[in-house]
């Protein structure tokens, strides 16, 4: 006879494992789409000169970004002398999400249809790939948010992972362009 407690840990083991997949999946089929895809550079969702509000939205994202962890850490109770949460926290960390996440989607459609997944320079690529890892671990996260029989951990680090993805994103795109079209330390 097994005890209903001996399976827990193996279904958590396998929802994390498609949770992962999922991603993988995501973020592979994104890439193989780009690097298929023949670039059109006259394409733009953002006028003639797209670079600037695409920069300006992954800035507002990014700052979004930072919000949604401080949220969540006081969500937790992880910030010193926040106090207990008000009960609307969640919620609001649930728009705020959206709302970085609503940024992304134009972005990454002209990124997708102007230049597909490129690989010509090492900011690029780091770029190229990161976009597409970013709506893996996107999907990854709305998993596992659902999934209400994972360990404690899988939420903060799916959280993490897409303030951190963001930020490369940034780095590697809108920083460059406000720093003359220079990444620095890359």
């Amino acid at each position: 006879m097994t005890a209903p407690d001996a399976r827990r840990p193996a279904t958590a083991r396998l929802r994390l494992a498609g949770i992962g997949l999922l991603a993988v999946g995501v973020a592979a089929a994104l890439y193989v789409a780009g690097r298929l895809h023949q670039p059109d550079y006259t394409f733009s969702l953002f006028g003639a000169d797209p670079i600037p509000p695409k920069s300006l939205l992954a800035t507002i994202a990014l700052v979004l970004a930072g919000a949604q962890v401080l949220v969540a850490l006081w969500i937790y109770r992880k910030l010193p002398l926040a106090g207990a949460p008000p009960r609307r926290l969640p919620l609001a960390h649930r728009l705020i999400g959206a709302g970085a996440f609503a940024l992304t989607v134009p972005v990454a459609i002209h990124c997708l249809i102007a230049y597909g997944v490129q690989l010509t320079s090492l900011r690029v690529a780091i770029h190229s790939i990161a976009g597409c890892f970013l709506y893996g671990a996107f999907a990854a996260k709305v998993l596992a948010v659902h999934s209400r029989r994972l360990p404690a951990w899988v939420l903060p680090v799916a959280g993490g992972t897409l303030a951190i993805v963001l930020g490369v994103l940034w780095y590697t795109s809108a920083l460059w362009y406000y720093n003359g079209y220079q990444v620095p330390h890359l």
